[in-house]
Order: structure tokens, then sequence, then C-alpha cells
């Protein structure tokens, strides 16, 4: 085998060697944006869950409000 062989297959070497890095770094940066992508879709159900919670809680505790002022106003 010449130099230039050797030099060339040692270069596809590292060139497949590299590639095999990429591959498994695109695999993993692939599985954590799916698992973010996950973990964002239940946030915003979460966040829309509390934000209905609260909301339910303001209307009762203006209501509270409106009752006692009124028993105030009557007594």
């Amino acid at each position: 085998m010449s130099d230039i062989e050797k030099d060339t297959s040692t270069e596809l070497k590292d060139l497949e060697e590299k590639l095999d890095t990429l591959i498994e770094k695109y695999s993993s940066v692939k599985n954590e944006n799916s698992t973010l992508k996950t973990k964002q879709d239940e946030l915003v159900r979460e966040k829309a869950k509390l934000l209905e919670k609260t909301t339910i809680a303001r209307t009762r505790v203006e209501a509270m409000i409106t009752r006692l002022k009124s028993m105030e106003h009557g007594s």
C-alpha cells in the first residue's frame, strides 16, 4: 500500500469517526428536543388548569366580598 493510499485510508477513517460522532450527537439532541417538547406541552396544560382555578377562586372571593358588603349595609 502506498503512502497516498494510507493517507487516504486514514482520512476516510477519521471522516467516518467524525460522522459517527455527529450522528450520535444528532440523535441525542433529537431525543432531548422531543423530551423538551413533551414537557412544554405538559407545562402549557398545567398553566391552563392553574389559570382556570385562579379565575374560579377570584370569582368566589369577589362573590364573598359582595355578600359581606351587602350584609354590612343591611345591618
